[in-house]
């Protein structure tokens, strides 16, 4: 079974599932001429997608342009349906930085078709993760600043203020649709500046002061 390691000491917490969103910020959406939605744009992964840093970054075959997009990733510690916004934060286990890569070239072809593209999204080691931290390390989940470096070289910065539906909405407009479960994750989004990546490449995340991540792509 998927897991992944909660801060202080380590603890491995069984994945349950990966939900996604998309277009969660406005520049984003725009750099790849998108439209910004009313609700959030959602979309799974499978668990068999995760690595942490153990493991490096595989680009797959089918694909030539590989997308790096650096997120904000949350950590269930309970689930439930129809989860009043209110009550969102208390089901907050922790946070963590992520990727969500991206074949980006598939994902177009398969767009211009009318087409899921989960195999766009969903393919092996495309959900990067760090280790989390839990929640009371950052109590205000709506003031988060991360960064991706590339080969030292700075590619996103993200700023959650920016969010256009920040995590408490997502919890709850989540648990309208799926009953949510402890262990769920969710990649909030990604900022502007996403980019291709190479084999050779290091990708350097980092969330403020509190966890970081490197990934070597292969």
């Amino acid at each position: 079974m998927a897991s992944v390691r909660l801060l202080p000491d380590n603890r491995s917490v069984p994945v349950n599932t990966i939900f996604c969103i998309g277009r969660n910020y406005a520049k984003h959406a725009a750099e790849l001429g998108n439209a910004v939605e009313e609700t959030p744009v959602v979309f799974l992964k499978p668990v068999s997608a995760l690595i942490g840093e153990d493991r490096a970054i595989e680009l797959p075959s089918f694909s030539n342009t590989i997308h790096h997009e650096a997120e904000l990733v949350v950590l269930l510690g309970r689930g439930g349906k129809d989860i009043p916004r209110e009550d969102a934060p208390g089901c907050v286990r922790g946070y963590g930085i992520g990727l969500d890569l991206t074949a980006r070239d598939t994902q177009d072809a398969l767009k211009a078709k009318g087409l899921p593209w989960t195999i766009a999204k969903g393919f092996d080691t495309s959900a990067c993760l760090s280790a989390f931290v839990p929640k009371e390390a950052l109590p205000d989940p709506r003031t988060l600043r991360f960064t991706l470096d590339v080969n030292g070289e700075r590619r996103q910065t993200g700023d959650t203020a920016m969010m256009l539906f920040p995590v408490d909405v997502l919890i709850a407009y989540l648990s309208t649709v799926f009953t949510l479960s402890e262990g769920d994750l969710i990649f909030t989004g990604t900022p502007e500046g996403v980019a291709p990546i190479a084999r050779g490449d290091v990708l350097s995340l980092h969330l403020m002061d509190t966890v970081s991540a490197q990934f070597l792509v292969r």
